[in-house]
């Protein structure tokens, strides 16, 4: 299986380490319109077919799928043309720019019968997925309350400067995966209320949001997110869970220690393993990468439909603008609205 990646910032080399270590597949072609960062990833791993413009790399073709790994901005265009190109699509999240381009997306890589996948990963975290699996398998009976927290003061900006300069900033970059968290937990949202604060000064967006979701299965879950938090010790990169249910309780707390409560309790260490290209803080989000990109290739295989497809991912996103709306109008927002 031959890939394509656009893309070859900070985060993308994540993405191409993770495709090396997937048997059958191979990155036959990249693409930046920065010739340095190009240079960079082609000399690194060893990927001689290198382009500064993508409509010239899709007209060359070669390959099978195309890993978009650029900024939101950008996104529409490429994954049109990866459909033009008929080829199969994994994206970067945020997904779109607003909910009009997030459908024409999905409907346009639809119309070919090709797979699109949102790289939503953080539901893919092998703690969270411990968390996630056993829910579904009805360790503590069906939950009715849950909470979704990710607290940090971590300094995402010395990496990533872009992220300051945005209007919108911790929802759309890390609430969106912490939503998409509470998805996969409790199932689809019929309603939501936000607030958001800036605390630092020096970035555009907010740094703290607080989120109200109603489920459909009549689950109670907040969402919260900051990176305003000062922490000794800092858990970053940790998501951390509250999950009540009729048959007992599920905490994954700091140092990813996972305990279930009920007729008996059970305690177990879900920490992710630092593979050989990872590092410590980063190696929980870095194997999430990895496994959300084997996901890709597995459903690709099968031809099942990805976990984190452009359909469902639209539901995901739908929250993120539904969670702007309401902090902006200070009321509780349902997701028809949208």
């Amino acid at each position: 299986m031959r890939g394509a990646l656009i893309g070859c910032g900070f985060f993308a080399r994540n993405q191409l380490h993770a495709w090396r270590d997937i048997d059958g597949v191979e990155i036959v072609a990249i693409c930046d319109q920065d010739e340095a960062r190009l240079t960079e990833a082609g000399e690194q791993f060893g990927i001689t077919r290198r382009h500064a413009d993508a409509a010239e790399m899709f007209a060359e073709g070669g390959f099978d799928f195309v890993d978009i790994a650029t900024t939101v901005g950008s996104h529409r265009p490429l994954v049109e043309m990866a459909a033009a190109a008929q080829v199969d699509v994994i994206c970067q999240k945020p997904f779109a720019l607003n909910m009009g381009d997030a459908r024409a997306m999905v409907e346009a890589v639809a119309a070919t019968g090709k797979t699109l996948m949102v790289h939503e990963n953080f539901r893919w975290q092998s703690a969270v997925r411990a968390a996630i699996d056993a829910v579904r398998a009805g360790a503590i009976g069906d939950p009715f309350f849950g909470r979704v927290s990710f607290r940090s003061g971590y300094d995402v900006f010395s990496g990533q400067p872009y992220l300051a300069e945005g209007t919108r900033f911790i929802i759309e970059d890390l609430g969106i995966h912490i939503l998409d968290i509470s998805r996969a937990l409790f199932g689809d949202v019929d309603r939501i209320s936000a607030t958001t604060r800036r605390i630092n000064p020096a970035i555009k967006g907010e740094d703290v949001a607080t989120m109200l979701l109603s489920h459909g299965s009549g689950v109670t879950s907040v969402v919260d997110c900051s990176y305003a938090t000062q922490r000794r010790p800092e858990t970053f990169p940790e998501t951390l869970l509250e999950i009540d249910g009729t048959g007992g309780t599920l905490r994954l707390d700091a140092g990813y220690r996972l305990t279930m409560q009920g007729a008996t309790e059970a305690v177990r260490d879900v920490a992710p393993p630092v593979l050989p290209w990872a590092e410590r803080p980063w190696h929980n989000i870095q194997e999430s990468v990895l496994l959300i990109q084997k996901h890709f290739v597995d459903c690709l295989r099968s031809g099942a439909a990805p976990e984190t497809s452009g359909q469902d991912n639209l539901r995901t996103f739908a929250l993120v603008e539904a969670a702007y709306l309401s902090a902006a109008e200070r009321r509780s927002v349902a997701l028809s609205e949208l």
